[in-house]
């Protein structure tokens, strides 16, 4: 399957030797996602930023069957700041990789484990709604009076529950260092988060807590036998 590339210019030019540079590392994505469909490529270029030396942002998005996984870095050059959301793509690929490997012998269907993940709507174009997040995030700066550096950004998602394994897998897939879910069995909201290696922590807000020490506990990946 060949994977289609789409480019995205924000305030900035893409010229061809940048798109040829580009096209010639694309091979390495299709060898670890072989059923990624498509490809989005996005420069943009911060005119605010303007004492900052890291001023241009590439985000590189890669879609597949039910699986949007992003990657992005900041550079004072769009081939710089493509080398490195580049790196970061791709160990996020293995790693995603490498977890399906390991669960093989498992039963549990990518779709599954990613059904709570907010997906991209068929009835848009991925460009229409890049602008559109993008308008949103311009209009937050607007309200500003430009003399702070502090910016909040809200976002608002479904709470669907899911198991603490399920939120370790949709962390991965978006690439973050943290995911906040609804706990399943509990129902309470929960954050998992990474620490090191291939280790995971969980925190759970509970009301009814005593006002005390936080209950620990440790628990194996996908414990159960098959």
């Amino acid at each position: 399957m060949t994977m289609d590339v789409s480019y995205v210019a924000r305030n900035v030019s893409i010229p061809d030797r940048f798109r040829d540079y580009a096209q010639e590392k694309f091979s390495k994505i299709e060898q670890l996602a072989q059923r990624a469909q498509r490809l989005e490529v996005k420069v943009t270029k911060q005119s605010t930023h303007r004492h900052s030396g890291q001023n241009l942002t590439v985000e590189l998005t890669v879609q597949g069957k039910g699986k949007v996984i992003r990657a992005e870095a900041q550079a004072d050059d769009k081939f710089a700041a493509f080398d490195l959301a580049f790196g970061k793509l791709l160990e996020r690929l293995r790693r995603l990789r490498d977890r399906q490997k390991d669960r093989q012998h498992q039963r549990v269907s990518v779709a599954d484990a990613t059904a709570a993940l907010p997906v991209i709507d068929p009835d848009r174009t991925l460009v229409d709604q890049v602008k559109a997040e993008q308008a949103a995030q311009e209009d937050v700066q607007s309200n500003q009076n430009g003399e702070t550096p502090v910016t909040i950004r809200k976002k608002v998602f479904a709470a669907q529950p899911m198991t603490v394994h399920d939120a370790v897998d949709a962390m991965e897939m978006v690439g973050h260092d943290f995911y906040l879910f609804v706990e399943a069995e509990s129902g309470r909201p929960s954050a998992i988060y990474r620490r090191k290696g291939w280790t995971y922590g969980v925190i759970t807000l509970d009301a009814d807590h005593p006002d005390s020490e936080p209950v620990e506990e440790e628990i194996g990946y996908r414990a159960a036998a098959v």
